[in-house]
């Protein structure tokens, strides 16, 4: 990003604050104190653009997404913390020199993150996986492969810490 597009975001951003504030107090009354606070955040992503999926009801701060080993798709209503890292992308640890820098599986390791997962702050995201809808991941934590949903992990390597209790649980 250029100089001159960063200055406009912040620009841009100082601008609708204000705004986009007064609108969320009038969806939720609750926001309407100077307590509120609206940012506008960015989020990186390395390789095509296009195999990555975000639905627009989802949440995602400062976050990098690798999308040169596979697709990530982040489903309704998904959010994440800050620093969230989800990668597909890897090298071929049996290469070395420059032939490991160029080693990259080209697919095969897709990430979903279902219908309302939470990945807190600073939390790394490996493929290939699956976290389930509603799930939980901690903060700090790695993740090396599927989150059941309803699930709350953390831990590096994640580990399962309980299951949420939910409608439609036996007993």
């Amino acid at each position: 990003m250029s100089t001159l597009d960063r200055l406009m975001a912040r620009l841009l951003g100082r601008w609708l604050r204000e705004p986009l504030r007064q609108v969320l107090a009038e969806q939720d009354p609750r926001q309407a104190g100077p307590e509120a606070h609206v940012e506008m955040y960015k989020y990186l992503v390395h390789g095509d653009r296009s195999k990555l999926d975000i639905h627009p009801t989802a949440v995602v701060n400062n976050a990098l997404f690798n999308v040169g080993s596979g697709t990530i798709t982040v489903g309704e209503y998904a959010f994440f913390g800050h620093n969230v890292s989800v990668l597909t992308g890897t090298h071929d640890i049996n290469t070395f020199g420059r032939e490991r820098q160029l080693a990259i599986p080209r697919s095969g390791r897709d990430i979903v993150i279902g219908e309302g997962a939470w990945v807190a702050s600073n939390a790394m995201v490996l493929g290939p996986c699956r976290i389930g809808a509603h799930a939980v991941v901690g903060g700090g934590s790695l993740v090396m492969g599927d989150v059941e949903p309803y699930t709350i992990v953390a831990g590096s390597p994640a580990k399962v810490l309980r299951t949420i209790p939910h409608d439609g649980q036996p007993g």
